[in-house]
């Protein structure tokens, strides 16, 4: 048995150190527990404007100024005929000092810095080492993990707090039975990474582009530094495995001619000769914390990725839950009750950025539509896009259900769990 920890981490990712980070620095004992070998390969590497927030919290901004990753300006969005928006900058709504300007990162790089800088900050970081099973005292309390390290040999490791930070695998979230399947965003992602393919020039040669396929779903395409480009294909799982294709690869290069944009882009250059998939991945935990347990980042809601909101959420989450789990500590009360603020406050994060999702997956929705007939909402679609989540928007949606039926929210259950 080992006691001396304030709290685990399950999880090195963008939330797990980023909450480490933090309570380290207050002096807390804080362990991470990492599975993998970093650096590692991860999806996921647009960030958006309102990313800053955390990365300035965490004190990241100078090294990020001094990475190599491509600076991001904007974002624009491509018909499938190859009709490029006017690219949207993020300067012309905010300060050009802060949050106007973000990068595209490559998250094995990135995660590392994440990690190496909770390192820094004094927190514990057991890399290649699998939780395997919650410890419960005889109240149903989680009072630590079980873990297996890569030799095989096992222990039990405790805490006055477990922080689950294990991404889309939800570790605790499938264990408790609490995951909760989207009823609508069931898609499937299939991507590669192409090696000097066009791209654009100038401020825009790292914006983020959104190409769509006819009435199935969209590209994205992210341009990373060294002549690298993240692009993948999101549509229907029946739509890109028709005709009984499933080799990724295949799926891929079929959707290639759907949309002319992308196919002039990647008519240079060549893939690297990897493609991934994943599916269903939109999903949401029914609680937030039961005792002894709090989830963060992913493993609490995992949101389709088109306005590539997912490690904005991981470190906002991070740095929310550890503000809280530090004054729990303080006030040596680590009751489920002291994260209903922190829980509601992602709740309501991810349900704004959700409605855009859901609101982009109708046929018949035109974000341009509604700026023309209520010009005021473009700065509010804007922000929500951006990452400025936790506003009222309550009138955006009145307006935005004039054109699409966006679904009230979903069966989450009470904040926390008994």
């Amino acid at each position: 048995m080992n006691s001396h920890h304030d709290v685990l981490i399950i999880g090195g990712g963008p939330a797990g150190t980023s909450t480490a980070c933090i309570l380290a620095d207050h002096g807390h004992r804080v362990l991470v527990i990492e599975r993998e070998k970093f650096p590692r390969y991860h999806i996921g590497e647009s960030l958006i404007p309102f990313t800053f927030g955390p990365l300035e919290r965490l004190g990241l901004i100078p090294t990020m100024k001094k990475s190599h990753f491509t600076k991001k300006y904007s974002v624009s969005f491509v018909q499938p005929d190859g009709k490029r928006s006017q690219p949207f900058y993020f300067f012309n709504r905010y300060d050009r000092e802060t949050i106007a300007q973000t990068w595209q990162v490559q998250r094995s790089e990135f995660d590392l810095m994440l990690m190496n800088h909770a390192r820094a900050k004094g927190a514990e970081v057991r890399e290649e080492t699998t939780v395997t099973k919650l410890l419960k005292d005889d109240n149903g309390r989680v009072i630590g993990v079980e873990v297996q390290t890569k030799d095989g040999k096992k222990e039990h490791l405790l805490a006055k707090l477990v922080i689950d930070a294990s991404g889309k695998e939800a570790f605790s979230t499938l264990r408790e039975g609490w995951r909760m399947k989207d009823p609508y965003l069931n898609k499937v992602a299939v991507w590669t990474y192409y090696k000097g393919s066009k791209r654009e020039t100038g401020i825009d040669e790292g914006a983020t582009t959104i190409a769509f396929v006819p009435n199935k779903g969209w590209f994205w395409h992210i341009p990373m530094h060294d002549d690298m480009v993240s692009v993948g294909v999101v549509a229907e799982g029946k739509y890109l495995s028709r005709e009984g294709v499933k080799d990724p690869k295949k799926m891929f290069e079929r959707e290639i001619c759907e949309n002319k944009w992308i196919e002039e882009h990647l008519s240079e250059g060549a893939s690297t000769g990897d493609y991934w998939i994943t599916s269903e991945y939109s999903f949401h935990s029914k609680f937030g914390a039961s005792p002894g347990l709090l989830l963060v980042g992913d493993a609490y809601a995992f949101l389709d990725p088109v306005f590539s909101s997912g490690v904005m959420l991981a470190l906002k989450s991070g740095v929310l839950a550890a503000d809280a789990v530090h004054a729990a500590l303080q006030a040596n009360d680590l009751s489920p009750q002291r994260f209903e603020e922190y829980s509601r406050l992602m709740r309501e994060g991810v349900e704004n950025m959700r409605k855009l999702v859901y609101a982009f997956y109708d046929p018949n929705f035109s974000f341009k539509e509604v700026v023309m007939k209520y010009p005021d909402a473009g700065g509010e679609i804007t922000d929500c896009l951006s990452g400025d989540v936790n506003k009222d928007y309550s009138s955006l949606w009145s307006k935005i259900r004039e054109f699409a039926p966006i679904p009230d929210e979903l069966p989450y259950g009470m904040p926390m769990a008994a």
